[in-house]
């Protein structure tokens, strides 16, 4: 390398070490990333979002935080960069049978109690889906549950913020890891083994998939395009990121997308306690709607 070309790269390290959030750029970036997606973003998590950013400095070209800041707020940047930013600053954690009480509720009490309501299809809907792990093992416990034979099928529909989880749950290909919950029948009947042994990968047999349905969805706005009222949603390990009114908002408009009787779940570190809400708690962090 050339001298002038050392001397960039070093002038280029200096300054991705040295940049830093200004108090100014962070509260401006908190405000539009709570208006935006109900996300509490304390000053505690400064450290966090410098380092989730600085992939999307990487990308456009730009080289500071306050060139970035000053791009998206009084260049007009944030009409095309919006999805961008939220996909950098959202948390995906995500697991086959996570919390997998819930999935036992669902089979041995809530489906038995819905398919009395004589419905043609339960409709589930995933309404922070991630990379897709709980929208598939949705699909396999209703596939293991209900049957063509006495004529209820099923219907999942899963939606997130991000653009880019969205892609990878489409895709439906995951590492050998991440099969590790899934039970032994499951996995023989629901996923697909790579023809190449060297591959660490398998994929979401084509039955699953087919009852998937994907689509971006702000759990921020004010309605859901949800069409048809859902037998089940499950809205898990997301309210943590909200306070209260955010809470009461997104779930009163969940409920608004129940059936009579259907069922909410939400995760187990979650509380709905304190909130006005058209629900009664029936077993852990499941509620019912009345």
């Amino acid at each position: 390398m050339t001298r002038i070309g050392v001397a960039a790269a070093s002038k280029a390290v200096r300054q991705s070490l040295d940049d830093s959030l200004s108090k100014r750029n962070f509260e401006r970036m908190a405000k539009y990333i709570y208006d935006y997606s109900g996300i509490k973003m304390p000053v505690t998590k400064v450290t966090m979002l410098e380092g989730r950013l600085r992939r999307r400095l990487r990308s456009t070209g730009i080289d500071t935080f306050d060139d970035y800041c000053d791009y998206l707020f009084d260049g007009g940047g944030m009409e095309t960069e919006a999805v961008y930013l939220i996909d950098a600053v959202t948390t995906n954690k995500t697991d086959f049978f996570r919390e997998p009480k819930h999935f036992e509720y669902l089979a041995q009490t809530a489906l038995p109690e819905l398919l009395e309501l004589g419905d043609p299809c339960i409709r589930v809907w995933s309404s922070a889906c991630s990379t897709g792990a709980e929208p598939y093992t949705l699909a396999m416990v209703l596939a293991e549950c209900l049957s063509p034979r006495n004529g209820t099928g099923f219907k999942v529909i899963a939606t997130d913020l991000s653009t880019e989880v969205l892609q990878t749950a489409r895709r439906a290909i995951y590492t050998q890891d991440m099969m590790i919950p899934v039970p032994a029948a499951f996995r023989r009947k629901y996923v697909m083994e790579s023809r190449d042994p060297t591959r660490d990968e398998v994929r979401i047999t084509p039955y699953l998939r087919q009852h998937v349905g994907f689509g971006r969805m702000n759990l921020m706005d004010e309605t859901y395009s949800v069409r048809e009222p859902q037998h089940v949603i499950f809205c898990r390990n997301v309210l943590i990121y909200f306070d209260k009114p955010t809470q009461q908002h997104v779930l009163s408009r969940l409920c608004d997308c129940l059936v009579p009787g259907g069922y909410l779940f939400i995760g187990h570190s979650e509380t709905a306690t304190g909130l006005n809400l058209p629900i009664k708690q029936v077993a852990n962090t499941v509620f019912k709607r009345i």
